[in-house]
């Protein structure tokens, strides 16, 4: 174990704290899943204080990698190349912060979605322990020190999100599933070729090891070694033009569900191409390949947002386009690009999973996220319309939020650039801010701002989620569990097929008043958001630090090498 450059005991005990954001949500996913649907109570409990742990180590880790440099943990105390090793310096530390926040909060949601519908046993069963295990991947992708770890921290997100895809069963989710599947175990296969690619070429996977092995290797190699990896890293970051599976896949799947894949699954594949092209490739060999990928993903991107009349999907599409905005920064391959695209990838996690939520917020308070069957939900409920108000102006741009900032900064960055491709994409991010700003000034004038319409949902409404049966009630009753303070049933006004539904893929209830525990955590995330801007002073200058130990390489080099 190393600590970098600081006090030796303060180095021993930050590395030690190293894989706990990957064993503590493993542990208690194995612990609930021995436990099953019994002791509700004690099992919210466990996975809310496993999360509320990986947190706090994960401020912990990123105090004493800001301070003391990159702190690594040899697995079994085996150095590389022979065994596992995890890294986490500033970059990885403040993604393990930001992700653990988002994923906190999201299991508050969920827990209280779970509740409001009386269906605690499948969210307790099944999604809690797939949940914990996503996490856990999510974590080991940001910490892993070498390429094979890397795939592996990808697989077990992968494996626990097809769960959470499909979770429920209904047509729409399972067809959504499917495509999600297909998807990336292709991608999985690319990785899993691509890293045989890079060990036969370099005899390492160890990412501390590859920049001197792969400096030496013929440019044709190390070019095919690169546009293998890059490749890979762009399916899962859903940038054009291999993003058209993402539209399809993430509005069907419960809101917390959506919204933790929309916050973080791509943003993972983001962090993968940041880390492979500036420890493993710096320059701008292939800048401009990335920077035409990413006025690509602008464009396309948006202009698909703008056509969206469902909420959901014109989230996703703006998910799309916004990766945009990252993809420039790590194409521009310059300090200033480098701090821009950390600082945006941290602020539009919290962003995009926080209108997510307002989104399956929305749909319980009124049955749909069509925007044209929506209306009148400023005066309905005028603390749902904050929640989406404001987060949407983030996204949008608007100053002084983050969203400005953080825009700003990568634009700045692109004219200081001077290149005729970054003139380009620095016209192509205006352009995008403010077709941003108008596809989100359509939603919030059709949903919040105009009268409300004859096909909205009245309170207490049943909406059927799952696809029709010919079990009549006494049968399906009979093999269903009972449900605690399940209301009357009603005709229902709408009928969907898989859109409103349940974590169980049940019917679900509208409500006039939304439910304390999802409120709350959709609040809070939205103050996350806003805390983005009023401390975007200290958060910039640790992305412009992380940036300059990104860049230089030596490091997190050297911290591999004296462990």
């Amino acid at each position: 174990m190393s600590g970098g450059a600081g006090p030796p005991a303060a180095a021993a005990v930050a590395a030690g704290l190293v894989p706990l954001p990957v064993i503590l949500p493993l542990c208690a996913a194995g612990l609930k899943l021995a436990i099953g649907a019994r002791l509700e109570r004690v099992q919210r409990f466990i996975s809310a204080a496993v999360l509320t742990a990986v947190l706090v180590v994960s401020l912990l880790l990123l105090v004493a990698a800001d301070r003391h440099g990159p702190q690594v943990m040899f697995a079994g105390g085996w150095a590389p190349p022979v065994g596992i090793v995890l890294v986490a310096d500033r970059l990885s530390a403040l993604m393990l912060v930001i992700s653990s926040s988002v994923t906190l909060c999201v299991l508050v949601y969920s827990v209280g979605q779970g509740m409001a519908d009386n269906d605690e046993t499948t969210p307790l069963s099944v999604f809690h322990p797939s949940y914990l295990v996503l996490v856990a991947g999510v974590s080991d992708t940001f910490l892993a020190g070498d390429l094979f770890n890397l795939y592996v921290g990808f697989e077990l997100m992968l494996t626990a999100s097809y769960v959470l895809m499909t979770i429920g069963g209904t047509q729409a989710r399972i067809r959504a599933g499917a495509i999600y599947a297909i998807v990336s175990l292709l991608s999985s296969m690319l990785f899993l070729a691509a890293v045989a690619l890079v060990y036969a070429a370099a005899g390492t996977v160890t990412m501390a090891q590859l920049p001197a092995r792969l400096d030496a290797l013929p440019d044709s190699v190390g070019m095919v070694i690169q546009i293998a990896l890059l490749g890979v890293f762009a399916i899962k970051a859903a940038v054009f033009p291999m993003a058209a599976w993402l539209p399809d896949s993430y509005p069907t799947a419960p809101a917390p569900v959506t919204a933790v894949f929309a916050g973080l699954l791509t943003k993972v594949g983001v962090y993968a191409i940041l880390r492979t092209q500036t420890l493993l490739f710096p320059g701008h060999r292939v800048g401009d390949v990335l920077m035409t990928l990413a006025l690509l993903s602008l464009l396309v991107g948006i202009l698909g947002a703008v056509a969206q009349t469902d909420l959901k999907r014109l989230l996703s599409f703006t998910l799309v386009s916004h990766m945009g905005y990252m993809v420039f920064g790590i194409g521009l391959a310059t300090h200033g690009g480098i701090s821009g695209a950390v600082f945006y990838v941290a602020h539009h996690i919290t962003v995009q999973t926080t209108l997510f939520l307002v989104a399956g917020l929305i749909e319980r308070r009124s049955g749909t996220t069509d925007l044209q069957s929506l209306g009148g939900l400023a005066r309905l409920s005028p603390l749902l319309a904050v929640m989406f108000f404001v987060p949407a102006m983030n996204l949008a741009g608007i100053p002084p939020l983050s969203g400005f900032l953080g825009k700003l900064g990568l634009l700045r960055a692109g004219v200081a650039d001077g290149g005729a491709l970054a003139y380009v994409l620095v016209a192509g991010g205006t352009a995008t801010s403010l077709l941003t700003l108008y596809a989100l000034a359509k939603a919030w004038n059709l949903a919040f701002w105009r009268a409300p319409t004859p096909e909205m949902c009245a309170a207490g409404t049943v909406l059927e989620g799952a696809e029709e049966d010919d079990t009549g009630p006494d049968e399906a009753d009979s093999t269903r569990r009972p449900r605690r303070r399940r209301p009357p049933r009603r005709r229902p006004i709408l009928t969907r097929s898989g859109g409103a539904a349940t974590f169980g893929g049940q019917e679900i209830t509208t409500s006039a008043t939304l439910p304390l525990s999802m409120t709350a955590a959709t609040g809070a995330l939205v103050l996350f958001g806003l805390a983005f801007t009023v401390l975007a002073g200290p958060l910039f200058g640790l992305t412009d630090r992380a940036a300059d130990e990104l860049i230089a390489r030596t490091p997190y080099v050297e911290a591999v090498r004296e462990g």
